[in-house]
C-alpha cells in the first residue's frame, strides 16, 4: 500500500512555503526561500547592503516550476546583508611519533550572513 498524507491528498492546497529557488554561490548550491537567513562565503560588505545571486538553477513560484538549462534566464535572488558571523573553532594538529613533535593550532572561519529579500523569475 502507498502512504499518502492529508496535505498531499487535498486538491488545490499549496502553501506559500513551496516558493523557493536554487542558487549557486562559492561553488555550493543553496535552496532558499524569502525571509530565510543564510551564511555564505565572506564578503567585504557592510550590514544593510544588497547581494544579488545571478546564478539561479531552478525557481518554484506560484505553483510553476522552472528548471534552467543550466541557468534560468532573467532570474535573480536579492538578499540583504545581516552581518558577519564566526564559525565554530576548528583545530589542526600535527604529530610525529617518537620525535617529541606536537603542534596544535586553530582558526574560526568568518562568513557573511544574509537574509533573502526577494526571488524574481
Amino acid at each position: 500500500m502507498a502512504k499518502t498524507s492529508a496535505a498531499a491528498s487535498a486538491p488545490g492546497q499549496q502553501a506559500a512555503a513551496h516558493e523557493y529557488a536554487i542558487v549557486v554561490d562559492g561553488g555550493r548550491q543553496y535552496r532558499v526561500t524569502e525571509g530565510q537567513e543564510l551564511e555564505i562565503d565572506f564578503r567585504h560588505l557592510p550590514a544593510g547592503s544588497e547581494v544579488v545571486f545571478d546564478e539561479v538553477l531552478a525557481v518554484s513560484k506560484g505553483g510553476q516550476f522552472t528548471l534552467g538549462k543550466p541557468k534560468v534566464k532573467g532570474a535573480k535572488v536579492k538578499a540583504e546583508v545581516v552581518g558577519l558571523v564566526q564559525g565554530d573553532k576548528i583545530y589542526v594538529q600535527k604529530f610525529a611519533r617518537r620525535k617529541n613533535y606536537r603542534r596544535r593550532t586553530g582558526h574560526r572561519a568568518i562568513s557573511t550572513k544574509v537574509r533573502i529579500a526577494s526571488i524574481s523569475a
